[in-house]
């Protein structure tokens, strides 16, 4: 009876797309949504807005402004800092670099959709008819855009004290769980940094072909490293694409290197001699040189050759000069 009564007297803004009165149906629904949040809002119209897709607005009479799109990018915003703050916190001995890679799995597309999953956000979204029918309230682009909205939302009609502690609850309580999943891994960040150092260059990534409807499409891209091809990769959005193609383009670059360091010849060892590390093993050192003819001095020396009548050449043993009369 007196969460009737508080409800009857509570105010608060409920004003629809447009400036309209939100309908007593859309109402409910947001306070269904309230509570799987564990808060109330003041203002239920900016809760709403967080949860308007561009593609609701087409043929309406209101704005692109009106959709979420400018909720997510304060959102974003909101959830980067209290991210960092808890991050600096808790790892006081880890350099910005690392700092860096742990934020970036923490508040990954992967990770805020899975988020917004576990709230059923998709529920609650205003979508068009053509974008429910391909199954957006599903799709991991939206949900998780969706899902910044609403902090965006939380901070405009809460604060930042409530933001912070809607984040922590929701996200950070699990953070080694996300960081430990090779599922959320940010492959475009960790290519980047290996082609970087020891490259000095940066990937690009190029969109092959598009396959498939507008609402369906499958994007087919490659990275490619100083124009030649790293990586492919494909996916529903052009983010998952470029890391399957990032991922991709890793795996190539490990069993490249694997390849060479198992053709590299051995170095020879301390026991081992010039004439072994020349490919003659067991061979003692010297062996290899070319054996010097016998005959003394004659031919090296200067001396006269085989056959020539020198003046002071001894006869031959076996062979006696003639008698002389």
């Amino acid at each position: 009876m007196i969460e009737v009564i508080r409800r009857l007297f509570r105010s608060r803004k409920v004003t629809s797309v447009g400036g309209k009165t939100m309908p007593v149906k859309r109402r409910k629904l947001l306070e269904q949504l309230e509570e799987r949040l564990g808060m109330r809002f003041n203002d239920l119209s900016l809760l709403n807005q967080a949860l308007v897709h561009r593609s609701y607005l087409n043929g309406k009479s209101a704005t692109r402004n009106e959709s979420n799109e400018r909720m997510e990018f304060l959102g974003d915003s909101v959830l980067g800092l209290v991210v960092n703050e808890h991050l600096y916190k808790r790892h006081p001995g880890e350099n910005e670099g690392n700092l860096t890679k742990i934020k970036s799995l923490i508040v990954s597309r992967q990770v805020l959709a899975e988020l917004a999953e576990d709230l059923d956000l998709g529920k609650y979204l205003l979508l068009s008819s053509g974008e429910i029918e391909s199954g957006g309230r599903n799709r991991t682009s939206i949900i998780a855009d969706a899902l910044e909205g609403v902090i965006g939302a939380i901070y405009l009609d809460r604060g930042l004290d409530t933001s912070r502690r809607f984040i922590r609850q929701l996200l950070l309580h699990n953070v080694e769980g996300f960081t430990e999943s090779e599922e959320h891994i940010n492959y475009k960040s960790l290519l980047q940094e290996r082609v970087q150092s020891e490259r000095k260059v940066h990937p690009q990534y190029k969109i092959r072909r598009e396959a498939g409807p507008d609402h369906e499409k499958t994007f087919h891209v490659d990275v490619m490293v100083s124009g030649k091809l790293w990586g492919s990769g494909e996916g529903k959005t052009k983010k998952d694409a470029e890391q399957v193609a990032a991922r991709d383009a890793l795996d190539r670059w490990t069993k490249r290197k694997k390849e060479r360091t198992a053709r590299k010849p051995a170095a020879p060892g301390p026991s081992q001699g010039p004439a072994a590390a020349a490919g003659q093993p067991g061979q003692p050192e010297g062996r290899g040189r070319r054996r010097r003819r016998r005959g003394g001095a004659g031919r090296r020396g200067g001396g006269p050759p085989r056959g020539d009548s020198g003046g002071d050449r001894r006869p031959s043993r076996g062979r006696r000069p003639p008698k002389k009369d």
